[in-house]
């Protein structure tokens, strides 16, 4: 239940910021929801080593929290950037094509063999993101593209989260790539931004909601929910975040999809599902964080 809900808030949080662009720039209001996810999580770390230990760090938990950090920063900002121009619903599903990219990247850059029915569950996916991006004139819009790009870059993150996860002390970890993308979403926002309190007054709402629930409260039902659950179960459960990005679009934001992106949205969630599940008595051996400990915020 706690990851169904997790899902559910992941998955409105991409209403929230297609709605908060309507006052502030897209690496503005990531810089602002940064800010807030760095306030939740420095105090979550105090109450959890006690405020003397709260910011001391490992190797592996300031290694992979500057990695982590990057990875996020770019994703979330080619994430926001995109939702200008592509609905939340949409870029949902196109965000959710890490889970199928992940096994990609294994193969290509770590050297790690997948089953064939990841190999089906890729072709699937491809196929139903080509029925929900592609136009009538066989063309990928920009906003498609970039969200895309985000989905390459969330994949990445997992990657990086799985090869220091087991060593870090995961919610400090957590804190220093917040801390990470708010700096470098902050520089560039001042560069290329215009940045008034107006602005960000106007975006309050959205931001507090992608900030503290999305990041902070979504995060920690995360963790507290992988205790008892496997990663692949948990892994399914939290896919329905596309789900919901569909609903939260059409509800806040009265957005529509057309029959031919509806049907993408149904051979991805196809795709999606497939991936994680296992099929038969022999298990295929993957790193679990790989395809189950989804550190994705």
């Amino acid at each position: 239940m706690l990851l169904f809900i997790t899902a559910f808030i992941w998955g409105i949080a991409f209403a929230f910021q297609r709605s908060g662009m309507e006052h502030i720039g897209p690496i503005t209001f990531m810089a602002a929801r940064c800010f807030l996810a760095v306030i939740f999580l420095g105090v979550l770390c105090m109450a959890k080593y006690g405020v003397k230990n709260a910011f001391k760090f490992n190797k592996a938990t300031l290694a992979g929290g500057l990695g982590c950090g990057l990875f996020m920063t770019i994703a979330n900002n080619l994430q926001q950037m995109g939702m200008v121009y592509t609905p939340a619903g949409k870029a949902g599903f196109i965000t959710a094509m890490y889970i199928l990219i992940v096994p990609v990247l294994n193969v290509f850059i770590l050297r790690k063999k997948e089953s064939v029915k990841t190999w089906i569950a890729v072709a699937v996916g491809l196929v139903g993101l080509y029925l929900l991006c592609a136009t009538e004139g066989l063309s990928i819009e920009y906003g498609d593209l970039l969200v895309f790009g985000c989905a390459v870059f969330f994949s990445a993150h997992i990657l990086c989260s799985d090869r220091f996860a087991g060593k870090a002390e995961v919610i400090k970890m957590s804190f220093i790539q917040f801390f990470v993308s708010f700096v470098l979403s902050s520089i560039i926002a001042l560069l290329f931004e215009d940045i008034t309190w107006q602005g960000l007054w106007g975006g309050k709402i959205a931001v507090a909601y992608c900030g503290i629930l999305s990041a902070g409260v979504g995060y920690t039902l995360q963790i507290e929910g992988q205790k008892s659950v496997k990663p692949a179960a948990a892994s399914l459960i939290m896919s329905f975040e596309s789900v919901f990005a569909v609903i939260g679009g059409w509800f806040l934001l009265h957005e529509t999809l057309s029959a031919r992106e509806l049907a993408g949205c149904i051979v991805m969630f196809v795709a999606i599902l497939l991936v994680q599940l296992d099929i038969g008595k022999k298990q295929i051996k993957h790193p679990p964080d790989c395809k189950g400990n989804v550190n994705r915020i």
